[in-house]
């Protein structure tokens, strides 16, 4: 949300601030007061409340395209209107969704799902086909899917993305209607919580063909398989959902409908909270406002979550100054984290020098390097100007540190550039745009520095380290790869112990820290109000969010 890019992004800073698992167990945090022995009347007592939610996703989404999504506003969206071979369960566990039945050979790499009778929702059947035309477009190098990598632990999937392979090869089979086989490169024990997350969504391959651009706007063309169905789609204005009553399992979805405008000013969403206009304001769709964070905690109705997720300024590790090993650690080692977070943020994140999140990887909440080490960040400095040809910090050029704009990026960019002045002596400017054009700016590597979010897709910590593996990976935004660090990657999926996978995917995570093409700043926390009245929305440890189950009382 995932890339989960991920996304992410804008919005789960002041989430977190706001822009993943909390857990090692990916617990989920759902919002629920009710008992089982009440269910009933509870069920009774919904019928007669309005069950019209109303949110706010912050932005336009980029692309609400399975195949095409790489961040957590079009996640937002995606993840109510579609759904996978498994869906996240409130306990946080994969569960069996457009699947009904899942066999899984000895050697863990052959997968077969027997699809349930499920339609889209303009009545067309969800057959095993609409699973293979959505991960071969994905796969297809012509459709420039950036996440298409998440489709990479299928057999033959990379081989087709690089062009190497032909995507006849790809190891997923429709054998009949309603069977789906998928053939897996080697055993991976998360596949089951991969085939929840929208890369692998289906799209009604009948539709698409038909129709190519069918999900740049709502209307008949727009059909999905999930619990609601979008039924407007006011760009930069607010997109509607509906519940799809053609639904398998509609008689578990109570809302009627979901309202996501888009403000981009966490006070005006605040104040919509305040006044009535908003059901939820904050974390994991929209921001609160950073000076707002004590008075919300004071009166009690703040809600924080641990989520496993990291916010990082990325390095253009293509271009000077920063094509430099010790220029990156100098700015990295720069930064006060805990002032960041005490001062500005206010959200209980905790101060990062590692990319994977502790839930992960427990050491990491001491990382690889000390926060706010300034005597070091000026050695590195001082080494990085000389290998560079630089006399002293006067012949430094001005460095440009980018944003999306976003009141809480803001302070947290003033902050540095302050930071780096003091500490360095380096001249610092600013430089903000929209989100869907600060995305493209970052992929194109037309930035120096840049503030990015990721979120967990799944509970791994390959997901925090796969997007750096190849220089023009979808994801890794840096220009940054390195042999070492993709060979120990490549033993990880090879082997079998989890332990020792572990311990590789750890030595990875080092080689990374050391050359540093990012640098962490702080682990994620999702923070938010709501309104008292609804329940069971579920928010899981990665950030996402889920409203299948969520209702008025």
């Amino acid at each position: 949300m995932r890339k989960r890019l991920s996304i992410l992004f804008s919005l789960l800073l002041v989430l977190s601030m706001f822009l993943a698992a909390c857990s090692g167990n990916k617990e989920t945090t759902s919002n629920s007061n009710s008992s089982s022995s009440t269910d009933n009347e509870k069920k009774e007592e919904k019928s007669e409340v309005a069950q019209n939610l109303r949110i706010n996703i912050n932005t336009e989404p980029p692309a609400l395209h399975p195949g095409l999504a790489k961040d957590t506003t079009s996640g937002a969206v995606l993840n109510q209107t579609f759904e996978g071979l498994t869906r996240i369960s409130p306990d946080g566990k994969p569960e069996p969704a457009a699947a009904e039945k899942i066999d899984v050979s000895d050697d863990q790499k052959v997968y077969t799902f027997t699809l349930r009778d499920a339609v889209w929702s303009n009545g067309d059947p969800v057959t095993a086909n609409d699973f293979v035309y959505a991960w071969k477009w994905a796969l297809d190098p012509n459709n420039q899917s950036e996440y298409a990598y998440q489709l990479y632990y299928i057999k033959g999937a990379e081989a087709a993305n690089s062009g190497t392979g032909s995507l006849d090869d790809i190891g997923v089979e429709a054998v009949d209607e309603k069977t789906l086989k998928v053939t897996l490169e080697n055993p991976t024990p998360y596949f089951l919580e991969l085939t929840a997350f929208y890369t692998y969504y289906p799209i009604n391959s009948k539709i698409a063909e038909a129709t190519p651009d069918w999900s740049t706007d709502a209307g008949d063309n727009y059909t999905s398989n999930g619990p609601f169905v979008m039924t407007e789609w006011s760009h930069s204005d607010k997109v509607v959902l509906k519940k799809n009553e053609k639904y398998w399992d509609a008689d578990t979805v109570k809302l009627d409908t979901i309202e996501m405008i888009m403000v981009n000013d966490p006070n005006t969403e605040l104040s919509m909270f305040e006044n009535g206009e908003l059901d939820w304001a904050g974390a994991p769709t929209g921001n609160l406002p950073t000076d707002a964070m004590q008075a919300l905690k004071d009166d009690g109705r703040l809600q924080t979550q641990a989520i496993a997720g990291i916010y990082n300024y990325k390095f253009n590790t293509t271009v000077e100054p920063f094509n430099n090993v010790n220029i990156r650690k100098a700015f990295a080692h720069a930064i006060n984290r805990q002032e960041i977070i005490d001062n500005i943020t206010q959200g209980g994140q905790m101060p990062a020098m590692a990319i994977v999140p502790p839930s992960m990887i427990p050491e990491n909440e001491q990382g690889f390097f000390p926060d706010n080490d300034v005597e070091k960040a000026k050695e590195y400095l001082q080494k990085g100007m000389e290998e560079l040809g630089y006399k002293d910090v006067s012949e430094f050029p001005a460095v440009t540190l980018s944003y999306n704009t976003s009141e809480a990026h803001q302070k947290i960019a003033q902050a540095i550039q302050d930071m780096w002045k003091q500490n360095l002596g380096v001249e610092v400017n600013l430089d903000n745009q929209e989100w869907a054009v600060y995305l493209d700016k970052l992929h194109a590597l037309d930035y120096q520095v840049g503030r990015l979010g990721w979120l967990g897709d799944f509970n791994d910590a390959i997901n925090f380290l796969e997007m750096y593996r190849d220089a023009d990976g979808g994801n890794n935004d840096t220009g940054w790869e390195s042999k070492e660090f993709q060979d120990l990657l490549a033993k990880s999926a090879m082997e079998g112990d989890p332990a020792k996978r572990l311990q590789l995917l750890k030595d990875a995570e080092a080689v990374l820290m050391d050359d540093m093409p990012v640098a962490p700043i702080y682990f994620y926390t999702n923070n938010w109000v709501q309104n008292e009245s609804l329940k069971d929305v579920v928010v899981s440890g990665l950030g996402d969010v889920q409203y299948k189950w969520a209702y008025f009382e």
